[in-house]
């Protein structure tokens, strides 16, 4: 059956203390919104609406970021869940199967809970999202026998006794789309807060006489980010998730405590990851290579058996082929490294296309920037770029070519040549000692007036 998912985000979250719309605060390296969009990604959804509300703009920018397909609405005015999933009926108007109700603040839903949601749909006509809670707060009850929900109270209209129950809603509901819009369009505000509470639909459904059910995951998948203290606890709580699950999958972490991972780092088997790396968005690191310690790493991709760092940087657009090494203090920009390459250390390329078992020295820079424009340079297959060169791109360096150490290199390089740009040395026999007088009775001097 096709589904439809419904992301609620357009709240500010005042606690948040911030401009920011709360859904845009980031963890492991990408919006709490995408976290959310990324868990329903896993039911393969045929239709995703975003409810945006605070920040609209903002948020609309980061939902089609990540899906370009979804559709954003807005709620204008912020007067309760039934009020915010009713603004995405039209856009969902025709669609069939299920829809599930998601909340772009609760990052860490499993795409396992959500089928289980789905699967219990063939007994019940709602599906509602349960958790045991350690402390239950100020969250809503569930008031069930078993699996079958009977209602669901909001804390401020519970009774003491139903305050004492600890089986609390998570928000998350599943129901075929047009039950769930019927049923949305009859809740009302007759509550202490005044809004359209989604849970009312609990009780509409089975006054309908339909049945409505309850599905509990670990309280940790429930958690809801609504302070930077909560912030926090997330993205501690993604990292543990993200290491273990790396272990798991034969990752080697030499000091596991001190990796951080983004939302979608992608690490193969057998790969070796040192102390202190962190992982921006956009990497793919093969299985078999290894990265040392204290490297940062966004929007690159590391092959098998490729070495980087320690102390290297990897910028967006990096591409290390196979047994690609980069040393210490090293950063690539959109590159292109084709395999067997060595980079050092103590080098800057960018915007470069650098042939198989080329050797870079220390220091070398590829100067891509004009001030106005970015250009590129090209370096052959098993060339020799002497230390210090400096690359005046755009330009070209042969196969097989040399450049001199402390070269500055302005024009294409040939095959098999070598290039060397520098000025020729000056030698001025005995004159250091005389320098060295005048220079120190310079300073005497500025000593003398200081005083």
């Amino acid at each position: 059956m096709p589904v439809s998912l419904v992301i609620l985000a357009a709240g500010q979250g005042t606690r948040m203390n911030s401009d920011l719309p709360k859904v845009l605060h980031h963890v492991a390296g990408a919006p709490l919104l995408h976290h959310a969009m990324q868990a329903g990604a896993a039911l393969a959804p045929e239709r995703v609406v975003v409810v945006a509300g605070h920040g609209a703009a903002a948020v609309s920018k980061a939902a089609r970021a990540y899906d370009e397909a979804c559709t954003v609405v807005v709620q204008e005015a912020q007067l309760g869940t039934a009020h915010a999933v009713a603004q995405a009926a039209p856009a969902l108007e025709g669609a069939t199967g299920d829809c599930v109700v998601l909340y772009g603040d609760t990052p860490f839903i499993r795409p396992e809970t959500l089928e289980a949601m789905l699967d219990a749909r063939a007994r019940h006509a709602v599906v509602v999202l349960g958790f045991e809670a350690r402390d239950p707060g100020r969250y809503g009850r569930l008031i069930a026998q078993g699996e079958a929900l009977e209602r669901i109270v909001e804390f401020k209209d519970a009774t003491v006794e139903e305050r004492a129950i600890s089986l609390c809603n998570s928000g998350v509901i599943c129901a075929d789309t047009a039950t769930l819009f019927s049923l949305v369009s009859a809740v009302g505000n007759d509550n202490a807060a005044g809004e359209y509470y989604l849970t009312d639909i609990v009780e509409l459904a089975r006054k309908r006489g339909l049945s409505a059910g309850v599905v509990i995951c670990d309280e940790a998948e429930t958690l809801g980010v609504n302070t930077r203290a909560q912030l926090a606890e997330a993205e501690a709580a993604f990292q543990a998730r993200a290491r273990a699950e790396a272990l798991e999958n034969g990752v080697t972490l030499t000091a596991p405590e001190t990796v951080f991972f983004a939302l979608d780092t992608h690490v193969g088997r057998d790969a070796i990851i040192g102390p202190n790396v962190i992982f921006g968005p956009g990497v793919t690191i093969e299985s078999g290579a290894e990265i040392r310690a204290f490297c940062h790493l966004e929007g690159c991709h590391i092959s098998r058996g490729a070495t980087v760092g320690p102390f290297a940087r990897l910028r967006p657009g990096a591409e290390l082929a196979e047994d690609v090494h980069v040393g210490n203090f090293v950063e690539i920009k959109n590159a292109i490294l084709d395999e067997g390459v060595k980079v050092g250390h103590l080098t800057y390329l960018g915007d470069a296309d650098v042939g198989e078992h080329t050797n870079i020295g220390a220091g070398t820079v590829t100067c891509n920037y004009d001030g106005v424009n970015k250009h590129r340079t090209t370096i052959g297959k098993r060339a020799f770029i002497g230390s210090d060169t400096m690359l005046v791109a755009p330009v070209r360096v042969g196969d097989g070519a040399m450049t001199g150490s402390g070269s500055v290199i302005t024009e294409d390089v040939p095959s098999d040549a070598v290039a060397l740009g520098r000025a020729k040395q000056v030698t001025k026999p005995g004159l250091a000692p005389r320098l060295f007088e005048m220079y120190r009775a310079i300073k005497a001097k500025r000593q003398k007036g200081e005083a």
